[in-house]
């Protein structure tokens, strides 16, 4: 699997690049971290909006952030005008939150020339790099594509799946949420789910791959992944609150060295609330 960040100096370097998109991901809720606040819109230069919320999200689904359908990613792509062989860099306004997300689902449908900006916005900011107050709205060019996109059927784990797994033990399911979420001690976030655990999952918040706004170095999180008991040839299942922080630590293994992982995309929201399956505390 490619590598999956680049450096707010390799985008300043290549920003012009007609067939670069760039895709500012950020969320207007930010859960699990102190959020940063703009007064303002701020954005990167030649940037287009894509909401997780809408834009990569599946409306029908009764869960929250539920992974879009091919057909909903290619209108996206039609509407921006980029096609799988374009280069897509992906960036938050908190640094590193909620672009891992929008990279996985990009990855998942076959684009496999995707980054994450490490650091995102607010490194770029600190760098001194150009902003701006506005994103992009037309397309910089019209590449229309009949190609279905189809989801990579390792790419996300299901309830079904996990529960068998607590037998099994087929996977290692790693766990992102804070400690006291993790067991059971603070209440959740959303009405009508239960606290704690699924049973025999493993708790590494996902604050503990981050240096404040970037990923830490690889040997430091391939440490942090060693501490808990992973090892490079494990099938690792990532779980969090709904699917999103989930995918900063699903990224941070592969940059470490941990290549086989998946992403429990109902994570707690779906687990928690469902009274036939087990938890733990």
């Amino acid at each position: 699997m490619n590598y999956p960040l680049v450096s707010t100096e390799w985008l300043d370097a290549n920003i012009d690049n007609d067939d670069l998109f760039i895709l500012d991901v950020s969320m207007s809720k930010v859960i699990g971290k102190e959020p940063i606040i703009y007064d303002q819109l701020i954005t990167i230069p030649n940037s287009y909006k894509v909401t997780i919320e809408h834009d990569l999200s599946d409306a029908s689904s009764n869960f929250t952030h539920c992974f879009p359908s091919g057909d909903q990613v290619l209108r996206l792509a039609d509407q921006l005008g980029f096609n799988v062989s374009s280069t897509l860099v992906i960036y938050d306004n908190q640094g590193v939150y909620s672009s891992p997300r929008a990279w996985w689902i990009f990855k998942s449908f076959g684009y496999n020339n995707v980054v994450i900006l490490d650091g995102g916005l607010p490194k770029w900011i600190t760098k001194g790099y150009a902003v701006m107050d506005t994103h992009l709205v037309n397309p910089k060019k019209v590449i229309h594509s009949d190609n279905v996109l189809m989801k990579n059927p390792t790419s996300l784990a299901t309830s079904e799946y996990i529960l068998l797994n607590i037998d099994s033990e087929k996977s290692t399911v790693i766990d992102v949420r804070s400690e006291n979420r993790f067991l059971g001690i603070a209440s959740e976030p959303r009405a009508g789910v239960r606290s704690g655990h699924i049973p025999k999952s493993i708790n590494l918040p996902f604050g503990m791959v981050l240096d404040s706004i970037e990923y830490k170095p690889a040997k430091d999180i391939h440490a942090q992944f060693t501490k808990v008991g992973c090892q490079s040839d494990m099938n690792i299942l990532f779980s969090c609150g709904s699917g999103i922080t989930a995918c900063i630590v699903l990224v941070a293994a592969i940059i470490a060295g941990f290549p086989n992982v998946s992403l429990y995309d109902g994570s707690w929201a779906e687990w928690g609330a469902d009274a036939s399956l087990p938890i733990a505390k």
